[in-house]
Formats: C-alpha cells, sequence, structure tokens
C-alpha cells in the first residue's frame, strides 16, 4: 500500500475514534459543526454538529491540515478512568481529602497522574480546599470533578495536571 492510501485508511478509522474520546460536548472543539452549533446545548445541537462535521469529513481535513479550527497539536483526552474511579470512591476519597493523606486519595493522584514529588503538594492542596471540592455532603461526581480541576489549575505547582482533569 503507498503512504496516501494509508493515510486515508488510518484517517477514517481514526475519526471515530476521536469522536468518542470528544469533549465536554461530544463533538470535538474544531470543525464546522463544532463552529456553527458553538455554545449551544442539548441532544439536537450536538446531534447535528457530529452529522455535519461526519457527513463532510470536514473535522478529520481540518485536523489534518490545521483548518476549520482546528489544531494540528491537540491531545486526545478524556476524564471518564477519573469520573469513574471518584464515583466508586467517592465516600472513602472524601475522607482521605479531608485528612489531607490515605490510599484512596493516593490512588486519585495516579490516576490524575501527579508526579511523586508534587504528590505531598497535592495531598495539601486539596486538603485545603476540600469545601471546593466536595462542596456539598451529597455532591455528584461531575461537582466533584469541577471542583478538583477549578483548584488544581488555581494552584501554580498543580496547574499542569488540570489538563489531567
Amino acid at each position: 500500500m503507498n503512504k496516501s492510501i494509508k493515510f486515508v485508511v488510518a484517517a477514517l478509522i481514526a475519526a471515530p475514534l476521536s469522536a468518542m474520546a470528544a469533549g465536554a460536548n461530544n463533538i470535538g472543539s474544531c470543525g464546522w459543526g463544532s463552529k456553527v452549533f458553538e455554545g449551544q446545548s442539548g441532544v439536537a445541537p450536538q446531534v447535528l454538529g457530529a452529522t455535519t462535521n461526519g457527513t463532510f469529513g470536514n473535522q478529520t481535513f481540518g485536523i489534518t491540515f490545521g483548518t476549520s479550527g482546528c489544531t494540528q497539536d491537540g491531545a486526545v483526552t478524556s476524564t471518564w478512568k477519573l469520573a469513574a474511579f471518584i464515583d466508586g470512591n467517592k465516600a472513602k476519597l472524601a475522607r482521605d481529602m479531608s485528612r489531607g493523606n490515605g490510599e484512596t486519595l493516593d490512588a486519585l493522584a495516579k490516576v490524575v497522574g501527579v508526579a511523586d514529588a508534587d504528590k505531598a503538594h497535592f495531598f495539601h492542596t486539596a486538603k485545603q480546599n476540600f469545601d471546593r471540592i466536595f462542596p456539598t455532603d451529597q455532591a455528584d461526581t461531575q461537582a466533584v470533578v469541577d471542583g478538583l480541576k477549578q483548584v488544581v489549575a488555581a494552584d501554580a505547582r498543580l496547574s499542569a495536571y488540570s489538563a489531567r482533569i
């Protein structure tokens, strides 16, 4: 197979995979569909945006050539592992975070990818900002994820980890 055929095959395989790993709006952050339906929420705008990107192939083209609001240096990210971890360990995590140490807090640091050199600071920051991360006793998983991201992003030493949350 020549290079151009391999590239087309790779792009066709990667397009559905990139859609599954899309961000909060489920259609990614570039392509015509993302621009036409920007700022709209709900099922209909997301389906229409994804259909627009998929029908015209413009998101794949945009990523490949850096057009339609796409860049070639983006990273595929997903917070489903973090959300699943928090959802399954919320009570233990809240306990450990309120104390500033513990097995569950250490596991959270691993899920986020906190380097060993930054763990003590991460633990301390989580403890100091416990009320922002767990705003209520009944905080849902998304509220905890959002709070954690805000706290980490606001800390100069930990801010680089916010992209992983």
